[in-house]
Parts: C-alpha cells; sequence; structure tokens
C-alpha cells in the first residue's frame, strides 16, 4: 500500500528526478523508492550495528529486574484498585 509523503526539496534535486524518470522511462515515484533503497543499504553497510545500543540501554539499569517486576506488580494493583471503587 502506497503512503502519501510531502518534503520540501531543492529545485535542481527535483529536476534531477524529473530527468532520471523520463530517460529511464519510469515514474518520478519509482526513481525515488530505488534512490531511498540505494542509499538504505550503503548506510546499513558503512554502519556496524550494535543491538546492545539499539535497544536504548535498557540492559544498563541500574534497578534489578526482580525490583523492575516488583514495580510492575505494584502498579498494576493499584490500577485494578482505582478502577474498582
Amino acid at each position: 500500500m502506497d503512503t502519501v509523503m510531502s518534503a520540501r526539496i531543492d529545485e535542481g534535486v527535483a529536476g534531477q528526478i524529473r530527468l532520471l524518470a523520463h530517460r529511464l522511462h519510469t515514474s518520478k515515484k519509482s526513481v525515488i523508492e530505488k534512490a531511498i533503497l540505494l542509499y538504505a543499504k550503503e548506510v546499513e553497510g558503512t554502519e556496524s550495528r550494535d543491538i546492545l545500543d539499539d535497544t536504548s540501554g535498557l540492559w544498563r539499569r541500574k534497578e534489578s529486574a526482580s525490583r523492575t517486576v516488583e514495580k510492575a506488580r505494584v502498579a498494576f494493583r493499584h490500577s485494578l484498585v482505582r478502577h474498582h471503587r
């Protein structure tokens, strides 16, 4: 399913998109999609991904897992009491 996006781009870039679409006998949409996919591949190839950093450091919590679970249980019990008054 397609999604409509809107962005301001330089007039020269818009001209290049039109020119490429005309030369390649394709749509501007196709040119933009292929360019983004190629760029994404390039970026993924140059960046080393660190799953621990991608998880926003959640694994580095100062709080123990058992304390986190206990806090979640207390909050859950509190929400049940609050809604059954």
